[in-house]
């Protein structure tokens, strides 16, 4: 054979080259991410529910009609056009008729906060909406304190979610990379990850559930220096309001990155716990000996 007819003969094209499959995600970190994800569903929906019985926020210790300390409602007031929604924020008025305030359910015109389509029940049920919102919450606190012991035990706690100097130092370049939709798939979490899972842990978690505590009336008897801690019942409903809406937001963006990083693999890791890394990755010393 010339080495002109060596030279035509086509060379197969070789694929990106693939990392290893490391263990990445323990059984009890799988199950719980799983139980919260059910949890804060039915916390969501319920809780939406229950705040459509007064839709209004307060920053103080107390409200109603000789207090002007309101910094977020909805309603509905009559207008040249009919009915209208409206939410304020802050004293600024929005028109929202259509989704907040004024919306519409099986046909027909419901006045309510947040539509039905968004709550649990979907008609007003404020009995119902507090009972699966109960329920739920002690669901969400158990399997914290679940979650709390076993990755202490394990180290997970350590080592994927307490921030080191190094991971501070480290998050302007992992915020760029994301930013750039460049993602490292490394045995274990990127500064930015460590970061967000800390929040949500460590903070928003506790404090959704103790202003939510602080907001029973049992609790108060109980436990009367919660009222202090967050300046009353009101200021304590509407963080717990803020916290949702942030965990919300938290959830918005952890799904936008699950899909963008690569779903199959994220959810590979979050089922089976096991996550394929980037090229260059050592491999599990478990995954060698075998």
């Amino acid at each position: 054979m010339t080495d002109q007819a060596a030279d035509s003969i086509p060379i197969p094209a070789q694929g990106k080259p693939k990392g290893p499959l490391v263990y990445r995600q323990s059984i009890f970190t799988r199950l719980t991410h799983w139980i919260w994800v059910v949890a804060l569903f039915f916390l969501l929906l319920s809780g939406l529910q229950i705040w459509n019985a007064h839709p209004a926020l307060y920053i103080g210790e107390q409200s109603g009609f000789a207090f002007d300390n309101t910094v977020f409602s909805i309603g509905a007031e009559n207008s040249d056009q009919g009915v209208r929604g409206f939410t304020t924020i802050f004293g600024q008025k929005f028109d929202t008729t259509g989704v907040l305030g004024v919306s519409e359910l099986r046909g027909r015109q419901n006045f309510v906060g947040f539509p039905g389509w968004a709550t649990i029940p979907s008609s007003r049920d404020l009995a119902t909406g507090r009972v699966v919102h109960f329920f739920f919450a002690w669901i969400l606190v158990a399997t914290l304190a679940v979650w709390l012991v076993a990755s202490l035990a394990n180290q997970h706690f350590w080592r994927d979610i307490v921030l080191k100097p190094r991971d501070i130092a480290g998050l302007p370049k992992d915020l760029a990379a994301h930013l750039a939709l460049k993602f490292h798939h490394g045995r274990s979490y990127t500064p930015l990850q460590k970061l967000s899972y800390f929040v949500v842990l460590v903070i928003l978690f506790p404090l959704i559930i103790l202003t939510g505590l602080t907001m029973s009336p049992g609790m108060n008897a109980a436990w009367p220096w919660l009222l202090d801690v967050f300046g009353g019942r009101q200021t304590a409903r509407t963080i717990h309001f803020g916290v949702m809406v942030l965990l919300v937001l938290f959830f918005v963006v952890h799904i936008a990155m699950v899909l963008l990083a690569g779903p199959f693999n994220e959810l590979r890791s979050m089922i089976t716990g096991y996550y394929r890394a980037s090229p260059g990755t050592p491999p599990d010393v478990k995954e060698m000996s075998k």
